[in-house]
């Protein structure tokens, strides 16, 4: 029987029990997403998760906690062994803090440890700093911090965490930067770049995983340019395996 077919079982308390793996196996790792209709954004995220799993030398899957599947227990149903869940995610908002563990509870495995999100982190400074030398950004040129937006107060702090690191490395006097947002939070990106932004060569990072309907809305305001989304960057993929790594510290198994 191939791995992606193994099913799970229940123990004597009725607990779901993961496929068989042999006791050498590290633990596989499941990267999971928000979910988006948007094709691009589902490939982001299964390629980062590939080239993550690829270092690590681990079984993986992708996993959605909403809009489109596979979702976390279908995902959990196809992973042999203890798993560790990376949550593709740049802040510890609702979905991170609320929704995933309630999806992994009422799957009822066990042996499942979640690291910390991909963000906020500082290698994502050095991504969005990147992804502004690329589409021409030139030291002095005033930028636009663009998240997705939430009505988490955790998020909002976070988000806020990173404007000012990126403002360190991007602002001409080193000031953190405002942040804006695309939805959910004010002020909105939209209402910023159409009053003119900061000048005429102003730019937009944006602080966004993947490809989808917010990048595509930023990239239609006014602006000098509009970065990729971060998931484009190698350095995301490395950061993925190192929230694996960080993880297993809380897991018994040592061997990686």
């Amino acid at each position: 029987m191939s791995e992606s077919t193994v099913p799970t079982g229940k123990n004597a308390a009725g607990a779901a029990t993961s496929p068989v793996a042999s006791v050498t196996d590290p633990p596989s790792l499941l990267v999971v997403a928000h979910g988006s209709r948007d094709p691009r954004a589902g490939e982001t995220v299964e390629r980062l998760a590939g080239a993550a799993a690829e270092t690590l030398r681990v079984r993986h899957r992708v996993a959605n906690v909403d809009v489109t599947g596979p979702t976390v227990a279908e995902a959990l149903d196809e992973l042999p062994g203890p798993v560790v869940a990376v949550p593709a995610f740049l802040s510890s908002g609702y979905h991170v803090r609320t929704d995933l563990p309630a999806q992994l509870a009422a799957h009822g495995r066990a042996e499942v440890t979640v690291s910390e999100p991909l963000g906020p982190a500082e290698e994502l400074v050095g991504v969005m700093v990147r992804g502004l030398d690329r589409i021409g950004w030139c030291p002095g040129d005033p930028v636009v911090f663009a998240a997705a937006g939430s009505a988490d107060p955790g998020a909002l702090a976070d988000v806020r965490g990173m404007a000012a690191a990126l403002g360190a490395r991007v602002h001409p006097r080193g000031e953190p930067l405002r942040p804006t947002y695309v939805t959910s939070a004010e002020p909105r990106t939209s209402a910023v770049c159409a009053a003119g932004g900061y000048g005429p060569r102003t730019f937009v990072a944006p602080y966004l995983l993947a490809p989808g309907l917010f990048h595509q809305w930023l990239s239609e305001l006014p602006s000098a340019g509009v970065a990729a989304p971060l998931g484009e960057d190698r350095e995301v993929a490395r950061l993925v395996v190192r929230r694996y790594r960080a993880a297993l510290a809380r897991l018994p198994w040592r061997g990686r």
